[in-house]
């Protein structure tokens, strides 16, 4: 007898996973009601939590001292405390970059699909349509940097939330399960 481990995904759906559902679709629509707000919103919490991210890389790298690993911890938390003090500092400079960025994501993804699509038979129309999609959202982003960026990174986090609300209510979540399969071995002959 030989027994096998292993994990496999399972879907289960609680009553906290329905309530969970209801509360990111509210929050969805409230994001997408006042995006620029949320825009706002969420440069000041990345860039707050790069500082807290900073500050507790570097007080750990000085556990790391005279071991391995001191330099890398000491320099990325170094690094990330200055890129969150950077982006606290500059929060206007910060959504035009992180829009920018979005922007060329969308573009150069879009552009992926469309020769990845020419590339493979099996489901060209929607590698075509996808992409094609990503191609103009990138293009209109990046034509429209400072006019996008007062409200894409809240409509990204209001779409989002909307769509983990509802993927909640409708699927539950997936969870990993162990499990130990049992096998006999064939005679041998």
């Amino acid at each position: 007898m030989a027994q096998v481990e292993g994990v496999r995904l399972e879907r289960s759906r609680s009553g906290w996973d329905i309530a969970l559902g209801i509360l990111l679709v509210i929050a969805g629509l409230v994001i997408l009601g006042n995006s620029a707000f949320a825009t706002a919103v969420s440069v000041y919490f990345l860039g707050w939590m790069a500082v807290i991210g900073g500050i507790v890389a570097l007080v750990a790298s000085l556990f790391r001292i005279g071991k391995g690993g001191f330099w890398p911890a000491l320099i990325s938390g170094a690094l990330l405390l200055v890129i969150g003090v950077v982006i606290l500092r500059n929060p206007t400079a910060s959504v035009v970059t992180l829009t920018l960025l979005a922007g060329t994501l969308f573009l150069v993804g879009g552009i992926i699909r469309l020769v990845a699509a020419f590339q493979v038979d099996q489901h060209r129309g929607i590698m075509i349509f996808s992409g094609a999609v990503s191609l103009v959202l990138g293009l209109i982003v990046l034509f429209n940097l400072f006019a996008a960026s007062l409200v894409l990174l809240g409509v990204l986090i209001g779409v989002q939330a909307l769509v983990d609300g509802l993927t909640l209510l409708i699927l539950g979540r997936w969870r990993v399960v162990d499990t130990v399969v049992t096998a006999t071995p064939l005679p041998t002959a």
